[in-house]
């Protein structure tokens, strides 16, 4: 079976680890640009957005490094306490690894190549503290030392030098130093540039062209300028040449007249410094600004101060901007081949976000956004395949599936998502929260419509719905399901059903809506009647549970756990049917049924993605793209698309295979999900100016239920859509007119001043009538 299991393709990837320090990097062709993607490196056209990916580290990716001539892309990784950390040397252009070595404890904080392509410098973390140089001709390691003094603090980051292709520069807390490689014996030569008094934690260095001098950038927000004093020629001896501190540079403040201005220090530190061709700096601070810096010819004396202040205000922004989130990376991107001949900046954030940066306006454009921790749940619009939902650490995102754009993101600080869905009507976004709160916002603005607090004193942990609405079933970590009854003007609790004596994993609503099963990390799994609100069967096995889901038709449902094993179970006797072994190693996390019951998809520790096929219990294609292990996986409604996220906080997009598709599933999706990519100029937008489409009809409509409007687009979401349940109001709209006020009908509205309902612009603004 192992040989006729096929590569299962990838429509979009959507994903970029923002925490690596340096970690988003231009190839010198402006053709490429390469950043990290959990334990994966991936190599992206700039145009296309076509990803490589280099494979082949255990952990997550720290940090990255491209060869001056574009030859080598250098990458390395953290690892658990006690364990060796990998540094790999990767071809650029076969994408294959060429060279590596397991020489750092821990952690590899830092990478560069030397200018001519010879040697590799890696730099440990805290808890290694050495510098290691790979020579890249000779595939082996050829010298190590320490990377700090011991009266001194650890080194943090490294830059090679410009034209000496022997020396680099390493800094780090109260430490600045300048080595050399000696070519015959492979020593490494150091010296310390004299801070004297100044105590700075260096966070970045950047060196001139011409290596004459360089800055570093400080926690404390300013710049050292020291000077290497190297002679031009690359073979001159530097035995006479001796590093000096030139000065403690800051940002100029408000000019005040006959005054020195005071110096202003970046909020967070500085995390990024370049030098540009005219000599003007670039720099980005940990508060998300960035500045284009010129120095200031000051004329005149300034009157001395009775206090000498630790650092001279030098530089003036002549350019300014602010972004969300510290500024990780920036990358200058200069190419005629660009469009209209423009020069762009490439910001990366912390909160995984790269932007495009025009140098002539300034303006920022958001080019990849995804979440920056693992993500916990996929939903999809019932009967819509064009927009899924995400959730994980601290907000939900709504995305187009065929841009693979952010079209909506709503944002609860501190706090985790771990479930989440779609109403059946499509006019509410349930999730379910570690705070023990279940919320419910509008799929277009992200408002809030009700909370429903303390549902579960642990945290809630799963989540679903009936398909009217009506009733909602959560799960805790204390081990509870509980059953609401939903209304627009209050949420009650019908019954608390307590059997389980673990973490409650994952909840699915049976396919006719009278029953519900409920899985565990226990070892159980129950299925409930929601009738009678009662136990109806429950089926043990020697595994945590980890994801449950019922067959289409309700007679089957299928669970997954950390046996590595799905389990097919009848659902009437709870007996079961068949086992299969689907991962070599590690949990299952994720599993769904497509909508005809035909196929299932599963994800697991094991970082793949595998499509089976229900009946055969056999596995045809799988996936190979993601850096994490893999959360959830979830089928489109039209079933001509799967998507699953990992614990990488990336969401990949992945093609049913033609031999799966057939003419009544939608072929409009499948028509656009194979459209040609867009240009560089579309993909520059902000993600929100796009609308997409919703797709994809239902396929299995409930007889006699009303028709809905599928489009989420075209969706009202003001107070009376919201509260459209009314009967009230349905009588007063088919008649078409409003009963009187007096006419002692009593409405099944609640009073206007309940916190549960949510208000329309209009009704906000005063006008109630």
């Amino acid at each position: 079976m192992a040989s006729e299991v096929k590569n299962l393709e990838a429509y979009g990837i959507i994903g970029f680890d923002g925490s690596a320090i340096r970690g988003l990097k231009i190839h010198p062709d402006c053709e490429h640009i390469v950043y990290p993607m959990g334990n994966k490196v991936c190599i992206q056209e700039w145009k296309t957005k076509k990803m490589y990916f280099l494979s082949g580290h255990s952990n997550s990716v720290s940090t990255v490094a491209i060869s001056p001539k574009g030859t080598y892309v250098g990458s390395g990784q953290i690892n658990h306490i006690g364990f060796k950390a990998s540094a790999k040397v990767w071809d650029f252009n076969k994408r294959v690894q060429v060279g590596s070595h397991e020489l750092h404890k821990v952690r590899v904080e830092a990478l560069t190549f030397s200018s001519d392509e010879r040697y590799m410098i890696s730099l440990g973390g805290r808890d290694d503290g050495c510098v290691v140089l790979w020579d890249c001709l000779a595939g082996a390691a050829t010298g190590t030392a320490a990377a700090a003094k011991l009266t001194t603090g650890d080194a943090i980051t490294l830059t090679a030098l410009n034209l000496r292709a022997n020396s680099y520069v390493t800094g780090g807390d109260s430490n600045l130093r300048v080595w050399n490689i000696r070519a015959e014996s492979k020593n490494l030569d150091v010296v310390d540039v004299s801070l004297g008094k100044l105590r700075r934690t260096v966070r970045c260095i950047a060196i001139s062209r011409d290596d004459a001098f360089g800055y570093a950038g400080t926690t404390t927000g300013d710049m050292i300028k020291f000077s290497i004093n190297y002679p031009p020629d690359p073979f001159a001896s530097i035995a006479h040449c001796k590093p000096a501190l030139l000065g403690c540079l800051a940002k100029c403040g408000p000019w005040k007249r006959g005054r020195k201005p005071d110096s202003i220090c970046y909020s967070q530190g500085i995390e990024s410094i370049l030098i540009m061709d005219d000599g003007c700096l670039i720099v980005g601070a940990g508060d998300g600004t960035i500045d284009i810096l010129d120095e200031i010819n000051w004329k005149g004396s300034f009157p001395k101060g009775k206090i000498l202040n630790p650092n001279i205000p030098h530089f003036k922004a002549l350019k300014t901007t602010k972004l969300e989130g510290s500024i990780t990376s920036l990358e200058l991107m200069e190419s005629p081949k660009l469009q209209g001949a423009k020069r762009l900046l490439l910001a990366g954030t912390r909160t995984s976000e790269i932007y495009a940066i025009d140098i002539g306006t300034f303006a920022p454009a958001l080019v990849v956004t995804c979440h920056r921790c693992a993500i916990n749940d996929i939903a999809f619009p019932r009967g819509m395949s064009g927009v899924f939902a995400t959730g994980g650490a601290g907000d939900v995102r709504v995305w187009a599936r065929d841009t693979c754009q952010e079209l909506l993101r709503i944002v609860v600080p501190n706090f985790t998502c771990s479930a989440l869905l779609f109403s059946g009507d499509g006019k509410s976004i349930v999730s379910a929260w570690n705070d023990g709160n279940i919320r419910a916002f509008t799929p277009l603005t992200g408002r809030l419509m009700y909370c429903i607090y303390n549902t579960h004193n642990k945290g809630t942990s799963a989540l679903d719905m009936t398909n009217d609405g009506r009733t909602l079933i959560s799960g805790g970590c204390e081990g509870q399901v509980r059953v609401w009854d939903i209304r627009p003007e209050s949420q009650t609790l019908k019954k608390v059903l307590k059997e389980h004596k673990s973490p409650v994993s994952a909840i699915q609503v049976s396919p006719n809506n009278t029953e519900a099963v409920s899985a565990g990390t226990d070892g159980s799994c129950i299925i409930w009647d929601l009738v009678s609100l009662s136990r109806r069967q429950v089926m043990y096995a020697n595994t945590l549970f980890m994801c449950v889901c019922f067959e289409p038709r309700g007679c089957q449902l299928l669970t997954g756990g950390t046996d590595r094993r799905v389990a097919y179970w009848e659902t009437a006797s709870g007996n079961l049917a068949r086992e299969l072994e689907a991962s070599k190693a590690g949990a299952i996390n994720g599993l769904d049924i497509s909508s005809d019951g035909e196929l299932f998809v599963t994800g697991g520790n094991d970082q793949m993605v595998k499509l089976w096929r229900y009946q055969e219990g056999v596995y045809t294609h799988a996936g190979l793209a993601h850096a994490g292990a893999v959360t959830c996986c979830r089928f489109s409604p039209a079933g001509d698309c799967v998507v699953s996220c990992c614990s990488a906080g990336c969401v990949i997009v992945w093609k049913v295979p033609d031999q799966y598709i057939t003419k009544d599933r939608a072929p409009a999706d499948r028509k656009s999900i194979t459209e040609s990519p867009k240009t560089l100029q579309d993909e520059l937008k902000l993600p929100l100016s796009e609308k997409t489409k919703g797709s994809g009809d239902r396929q299995f409509k409930l007889p006699g239920a009303p028709s809905k409007v599928e489009k989420i687009e075209a969706m009202d979401t003001s107070r009376s859509s919201i509260h459209s349940c009314c009967p009230c109001e349905a009588t007063a709209r088919s008649s078409n007119k409003t009963p009187p006020k007096n006419s002692g009908v009593k409405c099944c509205k609640p009073p206007d001043d309940l916190p549960t309902r949510t208000t329309s612009k209009q009704y906000v603004n005063g006008d109630k009538k």
